[in-house]
């Protein structure tokens, strides 16, 4: 061999070798094929190199892998696997539709990731709901609520019976990010808190983070709740509705243009107060009659999207809703209504296959108003919480082991914390209103790192700011979370969070009200902290069952309290009723669910302890917090038994709210012995009395109707809401007895409690 073909070799081996590390890029989106709906979070494996992504919040998926043959499996739960063979030798474009051939045995299967996906994945302490599951389980009134279904989650309970608030991990209901599509909502409910504001009929996908924050959200201590709704069906019209007994709701959707865009508007009200009025109008000419209440409650939902070209999509999605109490009985006016405004424009770009980029504009606004009028005067005072956003985030894949988000936001906030005004005949005779501003901006970079087949992490900071009243903060907020692989089937995962809570509601109950007012941080109230780290085990038992069991523990500085007998109605002074102490939380959290088969469902128990230590509360020392819960258990099963009949069962179990009732009471007696009256109180520790456990059974059956009319759909649904009649505390009040000559002889406790067995029917429909 002479040194030419030596030379020659050696240069056909460098190319050879060259060619070999040479890598390119398939990158797309991943749709529905009956809808053209884009799908969160299918799994792309690339089967022989063991590469492999999913596809983001926006159904776009980047994977770099070597020249050469390659075989790509898409995999979605509820859809049939989807394969594809290509060769790479360049950077691909590839969209794909998704669907199924073969009727599927389970309707209301939970539509997440494989048990084992979750197990491979780094994110620990999160939940998704499907809309099928929420739709199947047993509802109040018949009314589906998605927040309901998360608090059948191990580490979340309600506030109270019937409130839609969420307690996360000993958090209160303010601690809760709550976002919908990109917008927070500030109270998320209706009916005082006894149904949330999202219609499953517009919903596309609900995730719940307990802990491991991803870098990208921020501002709330305890948990986020991130909605997003659906984009509507590009391929044809459809009709959707339901009819229920204090409620109908009403869906359109379908296409702009030929596979380039489309719509969705989704309304929903509630009737109670058309059978009120009638009933007060029936009786007009009656003296004795007194007239009941109008109340009721609407919201709709509405977005549109259009297809700018290959590399670009638009977005434009916006919610209003309302509640509206109203007492008139001739003499006295009483009114008061309050809701929720959001507005969302979108703009996704892709820049190149490993770059994708999504910009946010959003505006949120939430208020409420009480107006009373009288013969001679009239008042009203309201509150509200106004905000803008503008931010954009990227999504980075620079080769299939290695992921990185980062992105910016900024926030104006507009506070009114309380205004009140009074008028006689027209002419006001007092007006007051405490206004605020301050501005949030925030920065962030995460990374989602594999090392090796066994281990992956997911590393990222946060930087988070906020001014008002000339007082600025800033904080970093480092996070971390790691999953080490035993093998394919079980890992341990472990993860690290710091948040601030900037903004604050001042509230004097337990669960969120219409009447709560937001409070923005200053030179006297500032801002919330709270460090949590988490560690558990996953484990995929045969690719249907998942079993997870996490410890965690979370302490939390600058608490915000109220001290004993502070005034928090129209005070323009509020920064001289609030206490500020800490704040410990932890617990285990065991969760088993069942994800395919006619047989699904879950059971969970929570074992937790939530702890307050103010200086200023107690006599210093620590108490439980009113979000207490040492057990927490539920049961939830979904059987279909055929293809018309589902049978679906809900129990749930809860250690009794902990709460400050007086110890004793002492009556104030005159010089000759007798009785004057007077009752003096005697308090002891906060919150150092438990109300009596809640549990309660919710059964249901979905019954579908065949009719022969193609492209229609329809079901009735029969709940029963608390089946065995238990009775749960919802307060405690105190009923003074006296004897006949008017003279207090004792105090007797009493229990209220609000749902006894409530039964529903409700009719769904889609054509």
């Amino acid at each position: 061999m002479n040194i030419k073909q030596l030379v020659l070799i050696l240069l056909l081996l460098v190319a050879t070798l060259a060619t070999a590390q040479e890598k390119y890029t398939i990158s797309g989106y991943v749709k529905d094929i009956e809808s053209g709906e884009t799908l969160i979070g299918v799994t792309i494996l690339e089967k022989n190199l063991e590469e492999g992504t999913t596809t983001n919040a926006y159904g776009f998926y980047s994977l770099t892998l070597p020249a050469g043959e390659v075989e790509l499996t898409y995999s979605y739960l509820g859809f049939d696997d989807k394969m594809e063979k290509l060769r790479l030798n360049q950077d691909i474009s590839l969209n794909i539709d998704m669907g199924t051939t073969a009727e599927e045995l389970v309707e209301v299967v939970v539509r997440a990731n494989s048990a084992r996906e979750q197990v491979q994945s780094t994110q620990m302490s999160v939940d998704r709901i499907s809309m099928k599951e929420a739709k199947a389980l047993p509802a109040l009134f018949g009314e589906v609520d998605i927040i309901k279904t998360l608090q059948l989650k191990p580490g979340v309970s309600s506030g109270g019976e019937g409130t839609s608030g969420l307690i996360v991990r000993g958090g209160g209901p303010d601690q809760n990010l709550v976002i919908l599509d990109e917008a927070i909502v500030y109270n998320p409910s209706h009916l005082f808190g006894f149904f949330s504001t999202f219609n499953t009929d517009a919903v596309k996908d609900v995730q719940l983070y307990k802990g491991g924050f991803p870098a990208q959200y921020g501002g709330r201590l305890s948990s986020v709740i991130d909605v997003k709704l659906r984009e509507g069906n590009r391929k044809k019209f459809v009709t959707t509705g339901g009819l229920g007994l204090i409620s109908s709701r009403l869906t359109l959707e379908g296409p702009t243009a030929k596979d380039k865009g489309s719509f969705i508007v989704s309304g929903r009200r509630t009737y109670a107060d058309i059978f009120t009025r009638a009933i007060n109008n029936a009786n007009e000419d009656n003296p004795d009659f007194i007239r009941i209440p109008d109340y009721f409650f609407y919201d709709l939902n509405a977005k549109l999207n259009y297809d700018l070209g290959e590399r670009d999509r638009i977005f434009l999605s916006g919610y209003f809703g309302r509640d509206a109490f109203l007492f008139d009985d001739g003499t006295f006016n009483f009114k008061f209504d309050w809701g929720n405004t959001t507005t969302t424009a979108r703009w996704n770009h892709i820049y190149n296959p490993r770059l994708f980029s999504n910009m946010t504009f959003t505006f949120s606004d939430y208020d409420y108003l009480i107006s009373n009028s009288f013969d001679v005067f009239d008042f009203e005072v309201g509150s509200g919480i106004r905000d803008y956003n503008a931010k954009i985030d990227f999504y980075a894949e620079p080769n299939s082991r290695n992921s990185i988000k980062f992105g910016a936001d900024w926030t104006w906030h507009e506070f009114n914390v309380g205004r009140l005004q009074f008028e006689q005949e027209g002419e006001s005779l007092f007006n007051s209103s405490s206004d605020f501003t301050g501005w949030e901006a925030n920065a962030y970079v995460s990374n989602d790192l594999e090392i090796s087949k066994k281990l992956k992490i997911n590393f990222g900071l946060r930087l988070s700011s906020f001014f008002s009243d000339s007082t600025f903060y800033w904080a970093p907020e480092p996070r971390f979370s790691a999953r080490y692989s035993i093998n394919d089937n079980v890992s341990v995962k472990a993860s690290y969070t710091r948040m601030n809570q900037y903004i604050h509601l001042v509230s004097s109950s337990g669960a969120s009200l219409p009447t709560d007012i937001w409070y923005p941080s200053n030179s006297v109230v500032k801002p919330q902290i709270s460090d949590q780290v988490a560690a558990g085990v996953s484990v995929a038992i045969g690719n249907q069952f998942l079993l997870t069991n996490e410890l965690y523990y979370k302490w939390q500085q600058r608490q915000v309290d109220f001290r004993d007998g502070a005034d928090l109605f129209i005070n323009p002074n509020l920064d001289d009723e609030f206490v500020f102490g800490r704040g410990y939380s932890y617990g285990n959290e065991i969760y088993l669910e069942k994800k395919e088969g006619k047989f699904t469902g879950w059971i969970g128990y929570t074992l937790s302890w939530t702890w307050r230590d103010f200086d200023d509360i107690n006599d210093g020392n620590r108490f439980p917090a009113t979000f207490d819960r040492r057990h927490d258990a539920s049961v939830v099963l979904l059987y279909e038994l055929n293809r018309k009949f589902t049978f679906t069962g809900a129990w749930v179990y809860n250690t009794g709210r902990a709460t400050s009732l007086p110890e004793a009471r002492f009556f104030l007696q005159d010089i000759i012995g007798q009785t004057s009256g007077g009752i003096g109180t005697v308090f002891q520790e906060r919150n150092s009395f438990r109300l009596r456990p809640f549990h309660r059974l919710d059964l249901g059956i979905v019954m579908k109707m065949f009719l022969n009319r193609p492209n229609f759909e329809a079901d009735l649904t029969l709940n029963t809401y608390n089946t065995y009649d238990r009775r749960n505390p919802f307060f405690i009040f105190f009923d003074t007895e006296t004897d006949d000559n008017n003279i207090v002889t004792g105090i007797t406790g009493k229990q209220v409690s609000l749902f006894p067995i409530l039964p529903s029917l409700t009719f769904n429909f889609k054509f």
